[in-house]
């Protein structure tokens, strides 16, 4: 019974967000843009500095077509659910959804996971088309590589999500996690890989990107679908993705019942 109602809610998340027809259009365009802005600057780097990071021109070129396809699947840039749930905290409706008989975690993560399904077909698959139309990309024929880099993107998705909802949850405390929020974006978008590849990052920087969670969000995805990690390596990053989600999701459940208590406590 539960499961059909997180799939309802995973459902309708992802017919609301394709109501949404003009900004979809315009945020495609504008990933592919940059897409190809970024690409043309990371040919001109490698033709200067071939082999640079252990990839060649046209992986280089491949990771910023994965890295955009990325940007808003996993939501690097935040938003998502969180600006739902921060405009509840403005309302006061935060209330009604604890109420819910329905866990408050489960249901924002099937609210993402519509998100990301549809943010995945639109802004993420088309700009990675146009890529494809416009530069030499590596891209793997084999269809298996495509199916363990979408479950490589399901894992990403769950870490994002486990980092998002523990920023949003500081909005019980803060009544304003803006701030929490802006902050995480940074952090995400220099660990993750979404601005370069981590293995370009110098000694201990490099070593700290790569053990932190964000690297799960791009890097990851875009080493399985560049065919870098195979075997048991392969193995390897699908257990260091779930780790991390497991754990950020177990911490969100905690500082969920912390936060349950506080509203208690306020009279919410």
């Amino acid at each position: 019974m539960f499961g059909a109602v997180y799939l309802s809610v995973a459902r309708g998340a992802f017919r609301r967000y394709s109501t949404y027809r003009a900004a979809t259009l315009a945020g495609t365009v504008t990933n592919t843009v940059f897409g190809v802005i970024l690409a043309s600057t990371m040919l001109a780097l490698w033709r200067a500095r071939p082999g640079l990071g252990g990839y060649d021109a046209a992986q280089a070129v491949t990771y910023i077509w994965i890295s955009q396809a990325l940007l808003v699947t996993v939501a690097v840039w935040g938003g998502g659910f969180q600006d739902d749930l921060q405009a509840r905290f403005r309302s006061g409706d935060i209330a009604v959804d604890l109420y819910r008989p329905v866990d408050f975690q489960g249901w924002w993560l099937a609210t993402d996971l519509g998100r990301a399904g549809y943010q995945l077909l639109t802004r993420g698959a088309l700009p990675m088309l146009a890529g494809a139309a416009l530069f030499d990309l590596a891209l793997p024929a084999d269809p298996l590589v495509w199916a363990e880099f979408l479950l490589a993107v399901v894992l990403a998705l769950l870490v994002s999500f486990g980092l998002r909802f523990l920023a949003s949850l500081t909005g019980f405390w803060l009544h304003e996690s803006e701030g929490v929020r802006a902050a995480m974006t940074v952090v995400s978008m220099f660990f993750s890989g979404m601005l370069l590849p981590l293995a370009l990052f110098p000694g201990l920087l490099g070593e700290l990107a790569r053990v932190l969670p964000f690297s799960a969000m791009v890097q990851l995805p875009a080493d399985v679908l560049l065919r870098r990690r195979t075997g048991t390596g392969l193995l390897g990053l699908y257990g260091f993705q779930l780790a991390w989600g497991a754990a950020l999701l177990a911490l969100g459940r905690a500082g969920q019942a912390l936060a349950v208590r506080r509203v208690v406590v306020q009279g919410g």
